[in-house]
């Protein structure tokens, strides 16, 4: 009961029930009225009707009127529903009574006022309590007063009727008060909603602090009725605007705002920090309706003078610019590492962003990837970037190569390192002696500021940017060169990022480059081209540096072998394990080994490398794969094997493109799994096409459409030459930027023509050595090679015989015309001969001596039956 509520509640429960029993009380005050009203009128009625009953008059001159009337009073009585009728003659003698021993005794009280004709009415304490009665004259039909007639009732028999109404009434005042109570509560929760079940003094206390912050808030609050009329403004408002010191109650029309102000208020509409100028003032203007809540109809408008805040939040605004412009730098200057283009988004940016216009000029060592060491002033500099709305211009065109002079104020802060800053060209304080002439042709085309900013990084200076106004008005400022200051020190960060990434670039794409065929060796099995497309800078690693390769290596027998691998992953190391690899191919194929045993030689090099390389996982070589096709035109057979490398397509003559079901091996280095080879006998003027997985697979093509892709594309397409093959194939599976290394060889097949092989068989006799020699000689005729003929007669006298001592089997021997002249002699023994010096006492031994002396090449080369020994001796005009 602390509260306001509380006690409004307490004080209305109070005022309730002292309402109600007032009320009863002046009920029961007119109960006992009425009823005294009542038996009066009753024993009047009762007189008057009994005084003028028939027969009274003879009633009463009768020799004995109480006989007579005594019955009658007494049935009257009791049916008027009073206490007594009592009748008396004109002496005060009583007749009837209803206490019978009082009839014939004389009433005591004044009579005298009845006997003249009037009605006395009166009130006595009686046995059954107060009894009011009335005493009427009789009167003789002549007018005459023969008699007296009393008539009395207690007031307990009349009072009783109103008695029997008092439950209804108190009933009816227990609901009014009840419903007074439950109305009273419902206002107190509401008033205690409205002050939050604030006791007096508190609320005394609130209201006073509001009064006191409303007037000594910064803020000026000025509430308006629907009427638009002003219920409350503080002393804020009045400052601000300008108003007098009586203004509640008048309308906004009265008070004399500013009409942008005036406007707003009487609209009554929502303003969110709306600015308005009142005077010199700039006055930042909210306003809210009050009936949002279930409030009165108006409204609500604050008021704060933003003056100051203006001015602070302009030079807020400029910094805030100027922050928004580095940021703006960062993410739009050096997004590639590339030197040039970097510095033409420096020059790009600036000049649409800070100046008007820009350039850049470098050093010719940072151009070219190196190091920088002599630079500043007076070494030599080219401009690399230059951007501006007009590009005939007195500025240093593109490409031209400038030299700073040290004894001019740009010059030197060059050397030093530091910006220079010219506010007004047109002085000519010594900037124009680099170049006067043009100097002369800036100024005069409108060029009127200039900023010099060095480029510097890890303590060299790389270049100068400069940056003009010519369109703009305002000159540079401290600020500006500041400014300029921080644009190109973030922006030389960039450039020599990608100073050093060209040269680390160019270094990989050296080395890688050297580590792949700089052209088609010279070999008549097949027509041959390839193509290499590095993956785009940025995307992977060091960007055009990966580890997919190829090879055409000529083999002996006129054969060639067709190579394809694929290292996972970019860079140097990728490079560099490419480079591993393609050499051990080289030098395995000087073993002229099958594609099966030379993938087999292959993994198990790779993996004796990862031992080596020990514990060291970023030097392992992991996820290499490889495809080896070895072709021989004079057979037409095509042998193939693969370790994890995706299947070549072979297109024949006619058109037609297939996958070759190469048997699939392990990628290398994973060891335990053998390797299978696959042999077909491939038409002439088939098309074999190797490639890596970076052709057909990419991020936004499964490498199944990849593939379907690329068989489409060769086929029907069987009279293309490689090279065109290349270029159809890259125009339709490669994109715009791979993400990938592509590797793609292409071969077309050549067979040799069968006059230019010659076979026979030779019996293990050696007298058929002879006849042997005679055919041979014979067929070099044939092929216009006498000249070849003793040289050739005696290689495969030594070879035959060789054989015919050492070897099982049938043996065979075949001679091919190609770009060199080739004899191979075949037998089914696996024992290889080997080369020895012979002792002057030996009788032998000397044969494969002379054979090495006399051929260009030779060696020795495993069949699933046996061997084939084979020499090469070079042809004229080859």
């Amino acid at each position: 009961m602390r509260s306001v509520a509380g006690q409004v509640f307490l004080l209305q429960a109070v005022i309730v029930v002292l309402l109600v029993a007032a009320g009863m009380a002046a009920l029961v005050l007119q109960s006992h009225s009425d009823a005294e009203r009542e038996a009066r009128r009753r024993s009047i009625a009762v007189a008057e009707t009994f005084a003028s009953a028939p027969g009274m008059e003879a009633a009463l001159k009768s020799p004995d009127p109480s006989a007579i009337l005594q019955p009658k009073t007494e049935a009257a009585r009791k049916l008027a529903g009073v206490d007594i009728i009592v009748v008396f003659d004109t002496h005060g003698r009583r007749w009837t009574h209803p206490d019978p021993g009082l009839i014939g005794k004389t009433f005591t009280g004044d009579i005298s006022p009845v006997l003249k004709g009037g009605v006395v009415t009166g009130e006595v304490k009686a046995q059954p309590g107060r009894l009011v009665h009335a005493t009427v004259p009789v009167h003789a039909a002549n007018g005459s007063v023969i008699g007296l007639v009393s008539a009395g009732v207690t007031l307990e028999r009349v009072s009783g009727v109103v008695e029997e109404q008092f439950p209804l009434l108190f009933g009816v005042a227990a609901g009014v008060l009840l419903l007074a109570t439950v109305g009273t509560a419902l206002v107190t929760g509401r008033l205690r909603r409205q002050t939050h079940g604030l006791g007096p003094e508190e609320m005394t206390r609130m209201y006073e602090h509001h009064d006191a912050v409303l007037h000594a808030v910064r803020e000026g609050v000025m509430i308006l009725d629907g009427d638009r009329r002003v219920l409350l403004v503080n002393d804020e408002a009045r400052r601000l605007l300008g108003l007098p010191a009586e203004v509640e109650g008048r309308t906004v029309d009265e008070l004399d705002l500013d009409p942008h102000t005036a406007r707003l208020l009487s609209s009554g509409r929502i303003a969110n920090d709306e600015i308005y100028r009142v005077g010199q003032r700039l006055l930042a203007v909210n306003q809210r309706a009050t009936d949002r809540d279930g409030g009165p109809a108006g409204t609500v408008a604050t008021i704060r003078d933003t003056t100051e805040l203006a001015a602070l939040s302009g030079r807020a605004d400029v910094a805030q610019r100027r922050l928004r412009l580095l940021y703006d730098a960062g993410m739009e200057i050096g997004t590639t590492l590339d030197v040039v283009h970097t510095c033409e988004e420096l020059t790009l940016f600036a000049a649409a962003r800070f100046a008007d216009y820009a350039t850049v000029d470098l050093s010719e060592a940072v151009l070219r990837g190196e190091e920088p060491t002599a630079t500043g002033a007076g070494s030599d500099m080219r401009r690399t970037a230059f951007s501006g709305p007009r590009d005939d211009t007195a500025l240093f065109p593109l490409g031209t190569t400038i030299r700073f002079l040290p004894s001019t104020a740009l010059g030197a802060g060059i050397n030093r390192g530091e910006a220079v800053l010219e506010p007004d060209l047109a002085a000519f304080t010594g900037w124009e002696q680099q170049s006067q002439s043009r100097a002369r042709r800036l100024v005069g085309a409108g060029f009127h500021s200039m900023v010099a900013v060095p480029l510097r990084a890890r303590g060299a200076i790389l270049g100068v940017a400069m940056f003009w106004r010519s369109e703009r008005p305002e000159p540079f400022d401290e600020e500006d060169r500041t400014l300029a200051e921080e644009l190109v020190a973030r922006a030389a960060v960039s450039v020599d990022n990608a100073r050093r990434y060209s040269r680390e670039h160019t270094m990989a794409v050296t080395l890688q480059r050297s580590l792949l065929p700089r052209g088609v060796p010279v070999q008549s099995a097949l027509e041959a081209a390839y193509r290499y497309r590095p993956a785009q800078a940025g995307l992977g690693g060091v960007g055009g540096v990966g580890g997919d390769w190829f090879d055409i290596i000529a083999l002996p027998g006129s054969r060639v072998a067709l190579v394809v691998g694929d290292v996972v992953g970019h860079g140097l190391h990728a490079a560099a394990t490419m480079g591993r690899l393609r050499t051990a191919v080289h030098n395995f194929s000087t073993l002229d080994l099958p594609p099966d045993e030379l993938l087999w030689h292959l993994d198990d090099l790779v993996r004796r490398i990862d031992q080596e390389d020990g514990a060291d996982a970023e030097s392992a070589i992991t996820g290499a794969t490889c495809l080896i096709a070895i072709y021989d035109p004079a057979t037409g057979v095509c042998s193939m094997a693969r370790a994890g490398h995706v299947q070549p397509v072979v297109v024949h003559p006619d058109g037609t493109a297939a996958f070759a079901r190469v048997p699939g091996g392990p990628p290398l280095g994973l060891g335990g799994l053998p390797f299978e080879t696959l042999e077909l006998r491939l038409p002439e003027g088939s098309t074999l096409v190797l490639y890596t997985d970076g052709l057909v697979e990419d991020r936004d093509r499964d490498i199944d459409q990849g593939l379907a892709l690329l068989r489409d594309t060769l086929s029907g397409h069987g009279d293309r030459t490689p090279d065109e093959t290349c270029d159809a194939v890259l125009r339709a599976l490669l994109p715009e930027n791979p993400r990938d290394d592509v590797a793609l060889l292409v071969g077309r097949t050549r067979v040799l023509d069968p006059s230019r092989v010659a076979e026979w068989g030779v019996p293990s006799d050696p007298s058929a050595v002879a006849e042997l020699r005679a055919r041979v000689a014979r067929t070099l005729k044939e092929w216009d090679l006498d000249d070849e003929a003793f040289t050739t007669e005696l290689i495969l006298s030594e070879l035959v015989t060789n054989a015919i001592r050492y070897a099982v089997g049938p043996i065979r021997v075949r001679l091919i015309r190609d770009r060199a002249l080739i004899c191979e002699v075949s037998d089914h023994s696996s024992t290889s001969p080997h080369l020895r010096q012979a002792a002057s006492t030996d009788e032998g031994g000397r044969g494969l001596f002379l054979v090495a002396q006399f051929a260009d090449r030779w060696g020795t080369r495993y069949t699933p039956d046996g061997k084939v020994i084979w020499t090469e001796q070079p042809l004229p005009g080859f």
